[in-house]
């Protein structure tokens, strides 16, 4: 429901899906249509999701102004699930007219994260 944002893993069988009611879905599309993992850790709606296109990383971008990243590892082996672990949430833009983050994207070979603010400030994450 009020899905605003996607990003399809680099592997091809699963899919982030971001929601304006503040959830975050993993789904594994060689498993099921229903989400293998929902969750619900920023207080606003959720702008932008993203996958690292080479590292096991995924990041969740939102109105309350942080960046959430996550280490999330595929596995090759259909009987093993997905790997989800919380890593870090990134703070530096301001709430501006009730938007916050508006935009994340990944360095394509190197764990940097940029994002775009409604503040209009573009931040590096590099560790």
């Amino acid at each position: 429901k009020w899905i605003s944002s996607l990003s399809v893993h680099p592997g091809g069988d699963n899919l982030l899906l971001g929601s304006y009611d503040k959830r975050l879905c993993w789904f594994d599309l060689d498993l099921s249509a229903s989400p293998y993992k929902t969750l619900r850790s920023h207080s606003l709606a959720i702008r932008s999701v993203a996958f690292h296109p080479r590292l096991p990383l995924f990041a969740s971008a939102s109105d309350d102004a942080s960046v959430h990243v996550y280490h999330g590892r595929v596995y090759s082996d259909l009987m093993s699930n997905a790997l989800i672990v919380p890593l870090k949430i990134l703070k530096g833009h301001e709430i501006t007219s009730h938007l916050g983050v508006m935009d994340i994207a990944w360095h394509p070979t190197q764990p940097w994260l940029f994002s775009a603010g409604a503040d209009g400030s573009i931040l590096l994450y590099t560790g």
